[in-house]
């Protein structure tokens, strides 16, 4: 039996925000929540808060709830504006993993469950599930990983995905039913697809050159995106306002604060290096401590840089040129 998904996807005024870019996806990254939410509270966050942080799926011990249309990218694995795991691959949190225990372990069962239903969907195999470790370096599926259990979680989404007729390996087939098409199937409105996937009726009328929106007919296919120069770009509020600081800036006892760290931040978390899940007031606290330091590593990564977490001038100067 299919797992049921709930629905609870954020409001298209806040697609600027958590989901700017159209999204053909081509991996699930697993995540451990860093509390003990349930499934409706951690899609409830994230989707009320100011924080550019989000994901597509919440899965505790009872259901799993999405918060995010599957054609719309997400900001959940830290590695860039235009990183693969933020540009290509749907995210899937999986709740109560602070604590662990019984009901940890249950959103875990539902969880693999869940992702081998979304392989099966896409014609996928298990080749095609990373953990956010694998974008960025962070230790995360950290209870995962902490119980050194990353390949046994794998090897049981394979095994679950045999079970529901799944395959064994990648397919090249596009996906059905929520990527970049959709077919229509008995009851279904054009405005009830509209709202399920996260588009406008006037978008999925003018892609599908539907002059009527009550006439479309069982096994049509729709798009659900338009032509790819219509993919969104950091805006001007996103960017830095101002100039970047010069001079070597690093982790130190005491720690460096001020206006100069805070500008650091602010271009990080414009470019979505910046800050971790959950951080009070988006992470910009002007303290250039190891969560600084850490989102500038990751920034040099994945950049060409030595991956040091010291702010000097070639990271300043590669920083500004991703902004421009």
């Amino acid at each position: 039996m299919a797992i049921k998904v709930v629905k609870n996807l954020v409001s298209q005024e806040k697609y600027s925000l958590k989901c700017p870019n159209p999204m053909v996806p081509e991996y699930i990254t697993i995540h451990n929540t860093a509390n003990d939410a349930s499934a409706k509270n951690e899609i409830s966050y994230m989707k009320n808060n100011t924080s550019s942080t989000s994901y597509h799926f919440a899965v505790d011990d009872i259901q799993v709830i999405q918060g995010l249309p599957l054609n719309r990218n997400a900001w959940h694995t830290g590695d860039g504006k235009d990183g693969p795991g933020n540009r290509k691959s749907i995210g899937v949190e999986i709740c109560y993993s602070k604590s662990g225990g019984a009901k940890y372990y249950a959103a875990e069962k539902l969880a693999i469950k869940f992702v081998a239903q979304l392989l099966k969907e896409r014609g996928w195999g298990v080749d095609r599930v990373r953990k956010h470790q694998d974008w960025n370096g962070k230790y995360c599926p950290h209870r995962i990983l902490s119980e050194g259990r990353w390949d046994e979680v794998k090897a049981s989404i394979a095994d679950e995905l045999s079970k529901i007729g799944g395959k064994s390996s990648a397919s090249s087939g596009s996906s059905s039913g929520s990527g970049t098409t959709y077919t229509v199937k008995k009851g279904d409105t054009l405005s009830g697809i509209a709202k399920a996937e996260g588009v406008s009726v006037a978008n999925l009328q003018k892609w599908n050159n539907i002059k009527d929106p009550n006439k479309i007919t069982v096994g049509q296919k729709l798009k659900l995106q338009g032509s790819s120069s219509s993919t969104s770009k950091l805006t001007s509020s996103k960017k830095s306002s101002c100039s970047l600081p010069s001079g070597v800036f690093k982790v130190t006892s005491p720690m460096r604060k001020g206006a100069e760290v805070k500008k650091i931040q602010q271009a990080l978390a414009a470019l979505y290096f910046y800050p971790d899940k959950g951080a009070k007031n988006n992470g910009i606290d002007g303290v250039y401590g190891p969560k600084t330091a850490n989102a500038v590593k990751r920034f040099q990564s994945v950049n060409g840089l030595t991956a040091d977490g010291i702010y000097g001038p070639k990271t300043k100067a590669k920083i500004e040129a991703k902004l421009k």
